[in-house]
């Protein structure tokens, strides 16, 4: 049973990447949308101006993400060490006291109880410091799924102060853009940008 919760928490928590999808939506842009009529021809909205950034690609070269990623995968495998050890040493008192049991090695009823108990409570105790850490790796995780997001939408809001587009989108693979030419695709400005201004805790 022990074994079992430890390899939840580990297959859980294997994966630690930050899929944030944001989209920005300039007050101009909404006021558009809602008085838009079938009268409006074509050449009336390609005066919006749209771009996207790629979810993917801002994951895996932003390097705020990219240290946000490491420190948690070094949490978390610290913390796998630490039950397996635990959990090892517990199986095998347990191996013994069966041994033990099955010999008629205890000294009376009594103290095999005692004993069972004492393993018994050793057994909890794992599960619940497994439960622990399992629950603050995940908070720590939604709080720099904050962080992130929050760095994304402060960065753009100021980018977007020279460059004045209308909307810009998030893509995932194909989860929100089937199609779209390369021209509006901003990832690499986005990523630089972000890079330019982040300064990694290693290198200070």
């Amino acid at each position: 049973m022990v074994m079992n919760r430890m390899n939840y928490l580990m297959n859980g928590l294997a994966a630690l990447a930050f899929i944030i999808l944001f989209s920005q939506c300039a007050g101009k842009a909404d006021n558009q949308t809602a008085t838009t009529t079938p009268t409006q021809t074509n050449a009336e909205l390609a005066g919006i101006k749209i771009a996207y950034v790629e979810i993917d690609t801002l994951l895996t070269k932003y390097n705020f993400c990219i240290d946000l990623n490491e420190a948690m995968m070094k949490k978390n495998e610290n913390i796998r060490l630490t039950l397996t050890e635990r959990a090892n040493a517990l199986k095998k008192e347990q191996q013994e006291w069966q041994k033990k049991y099955e010999n008629n090695a205890f000294l009376s009823p009594e103290r095999a109880q005692q004993e069972y108990n004492r393993l018994t409570k050793m057994e909890q105790d794992l599960q619940e410091l497994s439960t622990k850490l399992q629950n603050g790796l995940m908070e720590e995780n939604n709080k720099n799924s904050l962080m992130f997001r929050d760095s994304i939408n402060a960065f753009l809001k100021e980018y977007n102060k020279a460059h004045g587009y209308n909307l810009i989108f998030s893509n995932t693979g194909f989860d929100n853009l089937l199609y779209a030419d390369s021209v509006f695709n901003i990832t690499k400005e986005i990523v630089d940008g972000l890079n330019a201004r982040y300064s990694s805790p290693s290198k200070k």
